[in-house]
């Protein structure tokens, strides 16, 4: 389990996680929401250690982390937005240093960059050159390298930023089948679909604060299901319902260029926030 307890990160005079405080159990996916400059990633890296807290603190299974606590630190394992590999270093070898920087014994690194990478599809690219993957395949290379040294939580920042849509859903497959062995994961996301597809819970942030924190379908249930678009002097206005009636009757008499849709879970941020994600 992972507890934030006001954790809070400033840069000078600049907040850019502001008292945050929630948890996260064992074994969930659970998805950070946010615009940019929201504080997903400063958040991610204090999880992480990159970054120490300037006040708040956070527990892993009830021990406090921080650079000093290694077996803590062991528990995890991170994937940033950049990619982090040696360009002239084959698939094997990025899983070989891997194993050796945490000092696993070669049959057993032979052993795991087998099953991984067979795992994630990429048992026959092994071969090639990190520069001569897609972007798609060395998200999942990414992913393999994380996994590894079997951690327990797996920190994603906007793993999926910048691949089309196809790439998208592999690695979104890929993902809820590492949830499916136990694995904690924390994402962060600006893509709606990806929150909702795959986190059990979502946590809405906005410069720094906490706005929402449940599951995608009961934040959407709370505003309402239904939405109605509707284009006049002032610009799009969206208004929600809770029941199809409700919202059929307001289209029936609003103007022209109105429409009923779904509600997503950007609506939801919009609502509380003021601004899209």
């Amino acid at each position: 389990m992972i507890e934030l307890r006001n954790l809070t990160k400033r840069f000078g005079s600049f907040t850019a996680v502001d008292g945050l405080t929630m948890t996260i159990g064992t074994g969930e996916f659970f998805g950070l929401l946010g615009p940019n400059g929201a504080g997903k990633t400063t958040t991610i890296s204090m999880m992480s250690t990159v970054l120490l807290p300037t006040a708040g603190e956070i527990l892993l299974d009830g021990v406090r982390l921080d650079r000093k606590a290694s077996a803590q630190k062991r528990k995890l394992s991170v994937i940033t937005q950049e990619y982090s590999m040696r360009q002239d270093m084959t698939m094997d070898e990025v899983m070989e240093y891997q194993g050796r920087l945490y000092f696993m014994p070669r049959k057993a690194i032979r052993e795991k960059t087998d099953a991984l990478l067979s795992f994630a599809g990429l048992i026959e690219y092994r071969h090639r050159t990190v520069r001569h993957l897609s972007g798609g395949m060395k998200r999942k290379l990414m992913i393999c390298r994380a996994l590894m040294i079997e951690p327990e939580i797996l920190l994603l920042d906007e793993p999926t930023a910048g691949m089309d849509a196809l790439s998208r859903r592999q690695m979104w497959n890929l993902l809820r089948q590492v949830k499916g062995q136990g694995v904690t994961i924390v994402l962060t996301t600006h893509y709606i679909e990806e929150a909702q597809a795959l986190c059990g819970r979502v946590a809405l942030i906005n410069r720094g604060k906490l706005q929402k924190l449940d599951a995608p379908d009961a934040l959407i249930r709370e505003l309402g299901p239904f939405a109605v678009d509707e284009t006049g002097a002032d610009g799009l206005v969206s208004r929600y319902f809770h029941s199809r009636e409700e919202a059929i009757a307001h289209l029936s008499a609003a103007s022209s260029d109105a429409a009923l849709r779904a509600t997503t879970l950007e609506d939801v941020f919009v609502d509380c926030a003021g601004r899209k994600l």
